[in-house]
């Protein structure tokens, strides 16, 4: 029998520990310097905060953090990016936890969706739950349609999927779609929607510790008692895009940006205008991008500028104006689609916005209109027909030619009749170069 030796036996065994260490389990054990990430949404769901909670997802995974909290509040959203967001819940490494919080907030529509996708679900006090169903082009819920009947069927389907994933409330969550239905954190913790009420972020902490839930990776038990909490907020560039998502802010930065072009062009040289105006639809185009815009009310927009700078070479007497108001007031509601890709009728542009600006598009033309009547009904004051009418001195006797001084200029004059040094004169006529005048009595 071959014995082994004191060394050889210590590399075997320190070969097994890391064999043991680096072997595959499914209960995937932390570390008790182990962090717990937080992130605020407090938004319409829109392709920005959508990015936000994946980006937060992936951060989560890198840094290894134990779960990853969203604390929730939200009005509803687009479809379209409710989909984004729970599919990042459902390919997630670590534990998602929504919370729906502080007191007063509410997790509706896509926030139903959103709510069903994570691992666990908290409230806390004094919030709401549900009213999830699909809105349709004219901004209600029209049961009779049959685009509307699609993406609601399709919807419930979706929310049945992520409730027998999860292991909550099918039922209800059909409700929620089909009927709208709402309700507070005690009949939904009582209705298996949610996992726990919980009045704080420590106390969520504390309910959590101890939970086993699966990942794709398998089964995770959170151990978050005493753990460190990291808040990880928006940056700069998130809060922008978030303020100027807002459709109302976008459309209105489209079109104080065509104001700036525009007042540019009437004033070459201005310079500031231009360079505020550039600025101001760089900005608008890169919200549009965020928002489901109707490029044939874009276009419409587009034709009303055009329109407008054509009045500015053709004197169309208003009528250039008249179309370039009407198509700005028609592109500008259907700038924003309304169509059955949110829950709630919150991306839209507000009616009296577009009124206000078409009243204040009106106001603007209409008075530079105004100035360029009153400009062509002037009598002419530069150059040589400008000369007309003008007095001045005789520097010499003209009979019947001489010189004469007006404005300070000396000029050749004529004249019919005979006319002192130093009389008086008035231009009647100009030819080429020399003055037609006469005598001032």
């Amino acid at each position: 029998m071959k014995i082994i030796s004191c060394s050889t036996a210590k590399t075997l065994f320190f070969a097994c520990l890391l064999w043991l260490s680096c072997a595959p389990s499914q209960t995937v054990g932390r570390s008790s310097n182990s962090v717990v990430h937080v992130i605020e949404v407090e938004s319409i769901i829109s392709p920005v905060s959508a990015e936000f909670i994946t980006k937060s997802i992936i951060r989560a995974e890198e840094e290894n953090a134990e779960c990853l909290i969203i604390e929730l509040d939200t009005p509803g959203g687009l479809l379209e990016s409710t989909r984004d967001i729970t599919k990042s819940f459902l390919a997630a490494h670590i534990p998602i936890v929504v919370y729906v919080a502080p007191s007063g907030a509410r997790a509706a529509s896509a926030g139903v969706f959103i709510s069903y996708a994570a691992h666990l679900v908290a409230m806390a006090p004094s919030t709401n739950i549900g009213a999830a169903t699909p809105i349709t082009m004219g901004g209600e819920s029209d049961s009779s349609s049959a685009l509307t009947h699609k993406i609601t069927n399709d919807a419930v389907a979706q929310i049945k999927g992520l409730a027998e994933k999860r292991s909550r409330n099918a039922e209800w969550a059909e409700k929620a779609v089909r009927e709208a239905v709402s309700i507070t954190e005690t009949e939904a913790l009582k209705l298996n929607v949610i996992n726990f009420i919980s009045p704080s972020l420590d106390s969520l902490l504390k309910q959590i510790d101890g939970r086993e839930v699966e990942v794709t990776q398998g089964k995770v038990t959170l151990k978050t008692r005493d753990v460190q909490v990291v808040h990880r907020e928006m940056n700069l560039r998130y809060r922008i895009l978030e303020k100027i998502s807002d459709p109302n802010v976008a459309y209105m930065l489209l079109i104080f940006g065509f104001y700036g072009i525009l007042f540019e062009l009437y004033n070459p040289g201005a310079i500031f205008p231009g360079v505020v105006g550039a600025l101001f639809l760089i900005l608008a185009f890169f919200a549009l991008s965020t928002l489901p815009v109707n490029y044939a009310g874009l276009l419409l927009i587009l034709l009303a500028i055009v329109l407008f700078i054509l009045e500015i070479k053709i004197t169309s007497y208003g009528l250039l104006t008249i179309g370039g108001i009407l198509s700005m007031i028609l592109g500008s509601l259907m700038l924003i689609e309304k169509t059955p890709d949110n829950f709630q009728p919150v991306v839209s542009i507000s009616l009296s916005v577009i009124i206000s600006m078409a009243i204040v598009t009106a106001l603007f033309f209409l008075f530079a209109l105004g100035l360029t009547f009153k400009t062509h009904r002037k009598k002419v004051t530069t150059g040589v027909e400008g000369m007309v009418g003008e007095t001045g001195v005789a520097q010499t006797t003209i009979s019947p030619e001489g010189t004469v001084k007006v404005h300070g200029e000396i000029w050749k004059a004529s004249s019919t009749q005979p006319i002192k040094k130093g009389g008086k004169i008035r231009v009647i006529a100009v030819e080429g170069l020399r003055l037609m005048v006469e005598k001032i009595n």
